[in-house]
């Protein structure tokens, strides 16, 4: 008598009534073991019960409202293919049109690209002018708020203080802000709770 009882995958293949050379050991331990025979006779019952109940079928539009809740990832990859091939025309007149005005763009950014390159001074000399007044409006922008949230002895005392100074004097400023907004959060949580 083998003194192991039998898995459960043997159960399942005695459940399901298959047949075979394998099944010859586990039909011989069934009769021999009474553990096992009483297992298998509580797995029979409860597969007779269960092919007892009535077929239940799912709502209509069941399948539909469970894989809207689903969330399928797509890869960056796919997503852009797929976007590119919702721009690509159908008809085969209208893909050369599309191909023709592709060309054309394509040739004139390039000509652009080429004739920037040909004038580099031009472009720095813009980029450099358009980026001196940006930091002057932006200079102008914080001395106007400092000067009006903390007056002017503040501005000036910024302004000797030099960039490290301003640095941590926004530093400082920010912190502030941030915590005075965590403590309304904080008040508000709280009122709520003291009114419910």
């Amino acid at each position: 008598m083998d003194h192991r009882h039998l898995l459960p995958s043997e159960f399942d293949l005695l459940l399901d009534g298959d047949v075979g050379f394998g099944l010859t050991p586990v039909k011989a331990h069934i009769r021999q073991c009474e553990h096992c025979r009483a297992e298998l006779e509580a797995q029979q019952q409860v597969v007779a019960l269960l092919d007892d109940l009535p077929d239940l079928a799912p709502a209509p539009q069941f399948a539909d409202r469970v894989m809207a809740q689903v969330h399928v990832f797509v890869p960056w990859h796919v997503t852009a293919r797929d976007s590119l091939r919702q721009l690509v025309p159908r008809s085969q007149p209208a893909r050369v049109f599309a191909g023709v005005g592709a060309l054309l763009a394509a040739f004139v950014v390039s000509l652009g690209a080429m004739a920037l390159l040909v004038r580099v001074d031009v472009v720095l000399f813009t980029l450099g002018l358009a980026l001196e007044r940006g930091q002057g409006a932006a200079v102008a922008l914080v001395g106007d708020a400092v000067s009006s949230l903390f007056g002017e002895p503040a501005l000036r005392a910024l302004a000797t203080g030099g960039p490290t100074r301003v640095l941590l004097a926004s530093l400082v400023f920010l912190f502030s802000l941030g915590a005075a907004a965590l403590l309304l959060r904080r008040l508000a949580v709280l009122s709520s709770r003291r009114q419910s």
